[in-house]
């Protein structure tokens, strides 16, 4: 049997919406940038280069007038313009490696450390590559496992800690402290700003707190994204066990289905049809015996009808429930088509279980049209159902044909028989006789049975 494995589109709609929003649990906001990552890069850039690299540029340079009051740079020097320069050149250089860190994590984290160095040695300012660094970080975090991770970060962190307290000039502390700061003359001249620890320490545990900031926040969207992928592969089986179990109920349905028809149709039309034959070669020396086959011939088609109703859920579960065995009629009706029956315990009492009692009749009715198709001309037939303890036997056993059979059949027949059987519990034996022949042997479970004795009839 073959089933589908593909998730159907409202499953895996349901998936989407259980995935993205109940389980990680994220606002409208959220949800918006989330759909939509690239829209979020570019506003991040923008972010970084106007707010962090414009007005970061403004504000150094602002620094830089404040250490040419204080004597530390000469006025009318380079400085003046180098050094904001080299901060908003960083700010673009940063925002555009982060525009990729999503698709090369690593290689951004590496340029943005090389940047960081090459704009300590050029301005002696870090810039906006504190920052990016950070968002590097995250984003290697969140796509690598936590030693890689650990062993990047560390060694940009030593790289650019390295080189700002052999390059650095102006950082955070220098910019609270110097912006904005006048006289008309300098206090004192120097050659070059005057070494601080202090200062260099600032910058150095700002930066390490930066980068830590980032390797926790993409640690935890990492997990995040492992804990939603999770719960929607939960769901998902979920799905495919349901569209599979769906698939299994419509597959044995279709089974079902086939089997009943193929007991209403193949049984009745093959009776039929000898009753057609029998009608026709005696209706001139035997008219009355023409007539009750017709009125057989009638009966079946009727019967057969009603079965079908049945089987396809046009009656009512009330009408459709059989009010006996009905294998009275079974027999007789074959014996009208010429088939020499005799049957036993037809009358036996059998339980109120409707599908025991069905089963009864389907498989005596399907062992006596296999006899007419393959077995015509037989000289005996016989039937014998009775109950015997907590167990329904039924037994159909005929003698050889004298003709050739009507067709090789679908092989549906002894199979329907076993697939009834096999689902109340019972077995079942059907094969060759050692003196020729056929037998089909049935024991069905009945716990509320009582023990009976079969009565034997002779053919009517």
């Amino acid at each position: 049997m073959v089933t589908s494995s593909v998730v159907s589109s409202s499953a895996v709609d349901d998936i989407r919406l259980l995935g993205g929003v109940q389980v990680r649990r994220i606002g409208p906001v959220r949800r918006f940038w989330a759909a939509h990552p690239r829209l979020g890069d570019v506003a991040l850039v923008l972010v970084v280069v106007g707010a962090f690299g414009v007005v970061g540029a403004a504000v150094v340079r602002d620094t830089v007038n404040g250490i040419v009051a204080l004597g530390y740079y000469p006025r009318g020097g380079a400085e003046h313009w180098v050094v904001p320069s080299v901060w908003l050149a960083g700010a673009v250089l940063g925002a555009g490696a982060l525009l990729v860190r999503r698709r090369w994590p690593v290689v951004v984290l590496a340029v943005l450390t090389a940047g960081a160095v090459a704009s300590l040695m050029t301005g002696g300012v870090t810039g906006v590559f504190g920052l990016c660094l950070g968002m590097a970080a995250a984003a290697v975090a969140s796509s690598r496992d936590a030693r890689s991770t650990w062993l990047l970060v560390t060694a940009a962190a030593v790289t650019v800690s390295a080189a700002m307290w052999w390059f650095q000039q102006i950082g955070i502390l220098e910019m609270l402290l110097w912006t904005g700061y006048y006289a008309e003359e300098p206090y004192w001249h120097l050659t070059e700003p005057p070494f601080s620890p202090e200062r260099r320490i600032v910058s150095v545990v700002l930066l390490v707190g930066t980068l830590l900031a980032g390797v926790l926040v993409g640690f935890a969207s990492r997990d995040r994204r492992r804990h939603a992928h999770d719960i929607e592969e939960r769901y998902r089986a979920v799905a495919r066990e349901r569209d599979t179990s769906a698939a299994l109920v419509r597959t044995a349905e279709r089974e079902r289905l086939a089997r009943e028809m193929h007991d209403v149709v193949a049984h009745s039309v093959s009776v039929m049809i000898a009753l057609c034959d029998g009608a026709a070669a005696a209706f001139d020396r035997a008219p009355d015996a023409s007539r009750e086959a017709l009125g057989e011939l009638s009966r079946t088609g009727r019967e057969a009808l009603a079965d079908m109703q049945r089987v396809l859920g046009a009656l009512d579960t009330a009408d459709a429930t059989p009010q006996g065995a009905g294998l009275d009629a079974v027999v007789r009706r074959f014996r009208t088509a010429g088939m020499p029956v005799s049957a036993a315990g037809l009358d036996t009492p059998l339980p109120p279980d409707t599908a025991l009692r069905l089963a009864v009749k389907r498989i005596v009715t399907e062992a006596l049209t296999n006899v007419l198709r393959h077995a015509p001309g037989t000289s005996a037939v016989s039937v014998v159902v009775r109950r015997t303890g907590p167990a329904v036997e039924v037994a159909v056993v005929n003698e050889a044909g004298t003709g050739p059979g009507t067709g090789s059949g679908t092989e549906r027949g002894i199979v329907g028989m076993r697939e009834r059987v096999a689902l109340l519990g019972g077995h079942m034996m059907a094969g060759p006789r050692a003196g020729g022949g056929w037998q089909v042997q049935v024991t069905l479970p009945c716990p509320d049975a009582g023990s009976g004795t079969a009565v034997e009839e002779g053919p009517r």
